[in-house]
């Protein structure tokens, strides 16, 4: 393969407007289930786009692939990176069976968190986050989520919690003071960024503890203090990430345990200020 950053898609859509007719029909075929292509063989394209199989030669190696093979290759890479776009499919379910496939495949996710955990496990996440100076929960795109809401449940026990970066600032900011006595939790579900492994190594060296979450289909990172990977398979395009939120409650429920009668106390210290400024009245003025 030509070396290139593109992905299919954008190598298709980069050379769109040059295609000849032909051509220009078989990349408008493509271009609406791109995942597609990698379940047919360059006969069964053809056939479909109504096109030859010489079209679909020359469509390719203008692509910069040496061979449908090896373009079929990348669209299945891309596709296990988790692109919602080539997770689309040219025959959908009806709404009543998606309904049906999310409940099991939900059913299926949570099953396989609890699988893969132990008590002990999260006794031991949960006592390292409950000592450490302070906590520092990452997470990019999609991740970026699942950090905040994290961050949020365990604030309310854990005073120095922090979601980085914060808005305008960079996470060099924040590596350049971590030391031992910093827990981070990081969220890597696909799709990850690439920086995200370097970040996990520099906070290693620096002697953090470091609690990595991801998907089933993401190895584990060698310096995370622990890895843990959470089945995020979906029913359609988009991946189902309950188990991920499963994972957050039980976490945030053994830190609030943990944290006994001083965690109470902050609680009730937060409700003081509540009710203080009016900020969450239950009553009309």
């Amino acid at each position: 393969m030509q070396e290139t950053s593109l992905s299919f898609v954008g190598r298709i859509r980069d050379n769109l407007e040059g295609l000849p007719g032909k051509e220009r029909r078989l990349a408008d075929f493509v271009l609406d289930f791109p995942g597609d292509l990698a379940s047919y063989t360059a006969s069964e394209l053809a056939a479909l786009a109504d096109v030859s199989n010489a079209t679909v030669s020359r469509f390719i190696r203008r692509l910069g692939y040496e061979s449908f093979d090896e373009a079929r290759r990348h669209v299945r890479d891309e596709k296990e990176a988790g692109s919602p776009l080539f997770m689309s499919v040219a025959n959908p379910v009806s709404e009543a069976t998606s309904l049906d496939n999310h409940l099991r495949q939900s059913q299926a996710n949570l099953t396989a968190i609890f699988g893969a955990i132990s008590n002990a496990q999260i006794a031991e996440i949960a006592e390292g986050i409950v000592s450490a100076r302070r906590v520092l929960v990452l997470g990019h795109r999609s991740s970026y989520a699942f950090a905040v809401y994290f961050r949020w449940q365990i604030v309310q026990v854990v005073e120095n919690t922090l979601a980085i970066p914060g808005a305008g600032e960079t996470i060099g900011e924040y590596l350049a003071g971590i030391d031992p006595g910093d827990f981070l939790v990081v969220f890597g579900v696909r799709r990850r960024v690439r920086q995200l492994a370097d970040v996990i190594t520099f906070a290693a060296r620096a002697g953090a503890t470091i609690l990595y979450i991801t998907d089933r289909k993401s190895p584990a990172h060698p310096d995370a203090t622990w890895t843990i990977q959470c089945e995020t398979a979906g029913p359609g395009p988009l991946d189902n990430h309950v188990g991920v939120m499963a994972l957050c409650d039980v976490l945030t429920s053994q830190v609030m345990h943990l944290k006994g009668l001083a965690g109470r106390k902050r609680l009730a210290a937060i409700e003081v200020a509540h009710d203080a400024i009016d900020e969450m009245a239950l009553r009309r003025r």
